[in-house]
């Protein structure tokens, strides 16, 4: 199993565009957006945020995440965190936030990285700790069924031993 990220590219949008398969995977991943997720949405939000990035598992891509908050020397938010049906349980998520954070750290030095996570969101709930994420705040937030669920926002601070470089391009 290879694992590799890159920006994303125009020939991606479609295919991620299927990921989500139900409205509810949809509103963990972009709570925005309507289901079935239009290539559109996706160019817009992609638009409207920084280091839009893809995982791709042996040559296919699988993953897709981006920022929709970055500050130079303050904290980037990462979001629209989402994993291909077929390749979720294999350590892709992982790799994608790890990478994410690397990339906040590293080309925005970061101070702290945040990551969102509804309390139906079991994956995430479940990954983002393992990953050093701690939960700083809870807030009330209603699906489009008007049903309440909580955002658990989460951070990650930089380490006060892991350097603080700008990544080579």
């Amino acid at each position: 199993m290879l694992l590799s990220h890159r920006p994303v590219a125009e020939k991606d949008i479609q295919l991620i565009c299927g990921f989500p398969k139900s409205d509810d995977e949809l509103f963990f991943f972009f709570p925005k957006a309507s289901f079935p997720l239009a290539a559109s949405q996706l160019q817009d939000a992609i638009a409207q945020r920084s280091d839009s990035t893809v995982v791709e598992l042996d040559g296919e891509v699988v993953a897709f995440a981006n920022f929709y908050r970055w500050e130079a020397g303050g904290s980037c938010s990462i979001g629209n965190v989402i994993v291909s049906p077929r390749a979720r349980g294999r350590g892709v998520g992982r790799y994608l936030v790890e990478q994410m954070t690397q990339l906040a750290f590293s080309k925005h030095l970061a101070t702290e990285v945040r990551v969102s996570c509804f309390n139906q969101n079991l994956a995430g709930l479940l990954l983002y700790p393992k990953l050093g994420f701690q939960p700083y705040a809870i807030e009330e937030r209603q699906n489009r069924k008007g049903e309440r669920l909580a955002l658990i926002h989460m951070r990650l601070r930089r380490s006060a031993t892991e350097p603080c470089r700008p990544a080579s391009q």
